[in-house]
């Protein structure tokens, strides 16, 4: 059985958050940040090689994607598992979170396939033109993780309160690394490992990847929440440690430092999500997400209609 990755809401918090809150100055130009690049150039500092502008003023809207390897830095040729995409608005706080189911039947280079392949066939940039074409809109900035970020930080930050749906048992011997879940229904803190393990669970919801989704936006809101605590911020300098050891990133540090106050507006009630809906159905075997355009185009418009192509 594949391996399933899991994604949560930790880097729009760390890009965001963590330098808002007035750790992040120092922090970030204590190193340099590099650029995803798998392999086919060579890697250069953000500031020397981002020269983009947002699109819209004290805003930004990037592409979080998971992809599905044990070390991001070494992922050529693997798949993404989990994609997102995500606008942040400075001044305001609001947070607007689309969610990709990965088995989505879209164009990649030329063909039909599931959307999460466009990262094995070539990389980020053919990731992001897929997805750009997809949803036809204007996107720039990515960010891509491994699944190590989430017990990394959840650990960081003593664990994540949270109300598990339900039972959640599951064994692979066989996945890199190997999956052995069992996680009770009912409200408890889950700590690195556990929420890892809550994040990879797929196979026990009815309605399969969209319940595993529905779980991940839920995981997101509560683990931004309780990051944001009080009692958590004199954390923040080490769960930023985790930055660089599993992310890789195109937003530059200037856009990154212009919401300096940001974090104290952000409000996760009013927090926006959505998944892109559709029906399943199996073409030659194959599973896929049939994605329903109508409602879809909508969806885009309300969220991200700033950001449209050939407006």
């Amino acid at each position: 059985m594949k391996k399933k990755f899991i994604l949560s809401f930790l880097i729009s918090l760390l890009i965001f958050s963590l330098i808002f809150l007035g750790f992040g100055e120092n922090i970030f130009l204590r190193e340099k940040t590099t650029i995803a690049t798998d392999g086919n150039e060579d890697l250069k500092d953000f500031e020397e090689d981002n020269k983009i502008e947002p699109k819209v003023k004290n805003e930004i809207l990037f592409l979080l994607m998971g992809v599905d390897a044990k070390d991001v830095k070494k992922s050529k040729g693997t798949r993404t598992d989990t994609m997102m995409l995500i606008k942040v608005n400075f001044e305001d706080g609001s947070i607007d979170l689309l969610s990709i189911p990965r088995d989505t039947r879209v164009s990649v280079r030329g063909n039909e396939d599931k959307i999460n392949h466009a990262h094995a066939f070539g990389g980020v940039e053919l990731t992001m033109k897929t997805t750009r074409d997809f949803l036809n809109l204007d996107i720039d900035y990515y960010v891509k993780v491994d699944y190590r970020a989430v017990k990394e930080v959840v650990n960081a930050i003593g664990g994540v309160d949270i109300d598990v749906p339900k039972n959640m048992k599951y064994k692979d011997p066989a996945a890199d690394p190997p999956l052995n879940i069992d996680i009770k229904k009912g409200f408890q803190t889950l700590n690195g490992d556990l929420a890892h393990d809550f994040l990879r669970y797929r196979s026990g919801y009815s309605d399969g990847d969209l319940g595993r989704i529905k779980a991940q936006q839920m995981f997101m809101k509560e683990f931004i929440k309780q990051t944001l605590k009080l009692k958590n911020i004199v954390k923040l300098p080490k769960i930023i440690n985790s930055y660089y050891d599993y992310v890789e990133t195109n937003i530059p540090l200037t856009i990154m430092l212009k919401g300096a106050t940001s974090a104290k507006k952000i409000d996760i009630e009013n927090m926006k999500t959505a998944t892109v809906p559709g029906t399943d159905k199996k073409i030659k075997g194959v599973d896929y997400l049939i994605y329903n355009a109508e409602e879809t185009e909508a969806i885009v418009e309300e969220m991200f209609g700033d950001y449209l192509l050939g407006q």
